[in-house]
């Protein structure tokens, strides 16, 4: 099953949970890092953070595991907050329906003072997340 990358802004976008063969659909999109935040054994027969990084790393691009179970705590965010800041690129993050990457992205931005709530929330809702409860 080919995963669809919904894109928030120039530089980042979300999906959910994606196979280690829509790696290579990423990195011909321009990707250039890849963000795990689903934990691993959250459901029976997902991909492996270890296998995502495997393809990741063959395909030339990075990748970072942050983990969320729930809403993005503080270590998380700042986890996000410098995976962002170090990205070489056009970033992808996934989680099981991209709502805890968009929510992590969003709690990061807000955090930096990068985008107003009001940006965030718009941003959200134009690739099809509600971050309203969220922020």
């Amino acid at each position: 099953m080919t995963q669809t990358f919904h894109p928030v802004t120039g530089d980042f976008a979300v999906a959910g949970q994606i196979e280690p063969s829509d790696v290579a659909a990423a990195a011909a999109q321009g990707f250039r890092l890849i963000v795990n935040n689903r934990p691993d054994g959250e459901e029976p027969g997902q991909p492996s953070g270890a296998e995502i990084e495997a393809a990741a790393r063959a395909a030339g691009l990075a990748y970072t595991g942050v983990p969320i179970r729930g809403r993005p705590g503080p270590a998380q965010i700042e986890a996000m907050t410098q995976a962002l800041a170090a990205a070489d690129g056009p970033v992808l993050a996934y989680c099981r329906s991209g709502m805890r990457s968009i929510a992590a992205w969003a709690l990061s931005e807000g955090a930096t003072g990068a985008r107003t709530r009001m940006e965030l929330v718009g941003l959200a809702r134009d690739a099809g997340f509600d971050l309203s409860q969220v922020l």
